[in-house]
């Protein structure tokens, strides 16, 4: 079993008894490994504890940080900045899909494709030379499902399996902001103007922060159009990149995720402690 598989289990445990607090003991077993070696696996991925993570995967700690997060989502909007870190705007470019592109269907496009590992699951990556147009985890919807749906939306484009192409997007997904060396990633989309104006603003989002679907539509100037928002998140085609795993509900409840509450609650909670690096071996 691979590290990233053995991670994918013990965070899905962990998830699902949250409520009766396992042990280090408890989790170790569940990946067969000895508590030792799983402790050190764990934190080298997660850079915390596993106490600590199964810590931030509380209601409560989701409504501490929606309060805290409302502040720096109207920082990020006015200056581009949270505090001393990058945005993830300046991580990642979104551009849509001009109206000459639409018309011609991907004639002459080349999308290539690849499916990954990660500790949230398989996830399949499909970028361009123009960048990535989409990124699906395989256990919501499988393979074949989503490269038809690639073919519908650009049926005159060539699908070429290539994973080399795809895996430093993938590489990337999985690093922090901040150490980014190279120039953004881009991403490449079509939808309608307030799909498109929805996550935009999702990458206003500050890295480890939380914001509610009605802060969105605040932003957006249309306060009264959380639904709305709400429908554009959940037709995300990027997942990771465009980062609809920020949005929660004004209670501090998960919401909806296109890949399913759980997988949300754990990309949240791997964000927020790579943004504490000090709680790292607690």
């Amino acid at each position: 079993m691979s590290d990233y598989a053995r991670i994918e289990q013990a965070i899905t445990y962990l998830v699902g008894q949250a409520g009766s607090q396992p042990t280090l003991e408890q989790v170790a077993a569940h990946v067969n490994l000895s508590p030792y070696h799983f402790q050190r696996l764990f934190t080298r991925w997660a850079g915390t504890s596993p106490k600590r993570f199964l810590q931030v995967l509380t209601l409560e700690h989701s409504k501490a940080l929606l309060a805290e997060s409302r502040s720096l989502l109207d920082t990020a909007l006015d200056i581009g900045l949270s505090g001393g870190s990058r945005l993830h705007d300046h991580f990642v470019q979104l551009e849509a899909v001009t109206p000459g592109e639409f018309k011609t269907r991907g004639e002459g496009l080349r999308i290539s494709y690849g499916v990954h590992d990660t500790p949230f699951g398989d996830l399949l990556v499909a970028r361009t030379d123009r960048g990535v147009c989409r990124a699906a985890f395989l256990d919501y919807s499988d393979l074949n499902t989503e490269l038809a749906q690639l073919r519908s939306d650009w049926p005159a484009s060539t699908l070429v399996e290539d994973p080399e192409a795809t895996e430093p997007v993938v590489a990337r997904m999985l690093g922090r902001p901040e150490e980014q060396a190279e120039g953004p990633i881009s991403i490449r989309v079509s939808g309608t103007n307030f799909q498109i104006a929805v996550w935009r603003a999702l990458m206003n989002i500050p890295y480890g922060a939380v914001v509610s679907y009605g802060d969105i539509a605040r932003s957006l100037g249309y306060p009264s159009a959380s639904r709305a928002v709400g429908n554009a998140v959940g037709v995300n085609p990027v997942a990771l990149l465009i980062p609809c795993h920020r949005v929660i509900q004004q209670s501090g409840a998960l919401g909806g995720y296109r890949w399913g509450p759980n997988r949300k609650r754990v990309i949240q909670a791997w964000e927020r402690l790579r943004t504490e690096p000090e709680t790292a071996v607690s």
